[in-house]
């Protein structure tokens, strides 16, 4: 029996092409990370005050590096501003150097990754055009995540997989920009974790929410996954305050209820303010199973390079 109240018809949307809309944020702004010697890295740690943040910033980069040391997860969950402040080179990177080994990001992440990567620029002006109708309508942007939405289900991948897979197929010219591109390359789980109307692609003619559902309920499975050997690892998240917070509280109660040992994995959140879900997950879920646990309060177009350099020192 359909529903008995009446829902917004999408197809005729008027859709506007990528290349007539103006974007804040333009791979030029994607700055290569610092690579500094081991003298340099240590004289720059040394700089920082071992006081209150400057004591946990030393925390957390001993705990990436002894979870990397020991083979255990580091898991690492972002929302999409810290695409959008131009950090992806360095996540990248820290990728490469083996200190993320699973990167869960919310359905606008793979938007920004998607446009920064395919057309050179992200990020649409909101206060600009919502009012005349010309916010979150771009075609290409709805086409290429609908469509490999489409064929994640059809396919049974992981939304975050189908991403990587379909970008690296289309080859674009900032190909080496793509964080969804260099998981896949890299044989890291990237997963998408979609709330529903929450990005600019679901109000498209385009999509298919059972698809939607499917692939993105795939990419948690798997993240529940890769959160089942999290003892004595670390989750780091990165500005997500709400829907990826959530989403690890829940692969943390499912494995806690299927009898998977997580103890002593070190949890720290990552953002320019605190919230209340992050004070949660992962900093008080780490505390209570015995692991360490901080707030690193910054910028991430500060925090991150600083942290890239000091762990990619060679």
């Amino acid at each position: 029996m359909p529903s008995r109240y009446e829902q917004l018809d999408f197809s005729n949307a008027e859709l506007s092409s990528i290349n007539e809309r103006d974007s804040l944020v333009r791979i030029e702004n994607f700055p290569e990370p610092a690579r500094l010697t081991v003298p340099e890295a240590e004289k720059l740690l040394d700089s920082i005050p071992p006081i209150l943040a400057g004591e946990e910033f030393r925390a957390l980069i001993d705990s990436l590096r002894r979870s990397r040391e020991q083979g255990a997860p580091l898991i690492w969950t972002m929302g999409a501003h810290a695409i959008k402040v131009g950090i992806s080179r360095h996540l990248i990177a820290l990728l490469e150097a083996g200190f993320i080994t699973h990167l869960a990001t919310n359905g606008a992440g793979i938007v920004h990754d998607t446009e920064i990567t395919c057309f050179g620029h992200t990020s649409e002006d909101v206060p600009g055009t919502i009012s005349q109708g010309g916010f979150a309508v771009t075609k290409e942007t709805g086409e290429i995540l609908n469509s490999s939405i489409k064929r994640a289900a059809e396919e049974e991948l992981g939304l975050g997989e189908a991403i990587g897979e379909d970008i690296t197929n289309r080859n674009p010219s900032n190909l080496d920009v793509s964080l969804a591109a260099a998981c896949l390359r890299l044989g890291v789980p990237f997963t998408v974790h979609v709330a529903i109307g929450t990005d600019v692609n679901h109000i498209h003619p385009s999509l298919d929410g059972s698809a939607l559902g499917d692939s993105s309920y795939r990419d948690f499975k798997i993240f529940c996954s890769s959160v089942s050997r999290l003892q004595g690892g670390v989750i780091v998240n990165l500005g997500s305050a709400v829907v990826l917070p959530v989403v690890i509280e829940k692969a943390i109660a499912i494995n806690q209820n299927m009898g998977n040992n997580l103890h002593g994995f070190d949890g720290y959140n990552l953002d320019f303010i605190r919230h209340y879900r992050t004070n949660l997950n992962p900093v008080k879920r780490a505390t209570e199973v015995g692991g360490h646990a901080a707030h690193i309060v910054g910028h991430h177009e500060i925090t991150i390079p600083l942290l890239a350099a000091l762990l990619l020192a060679e």
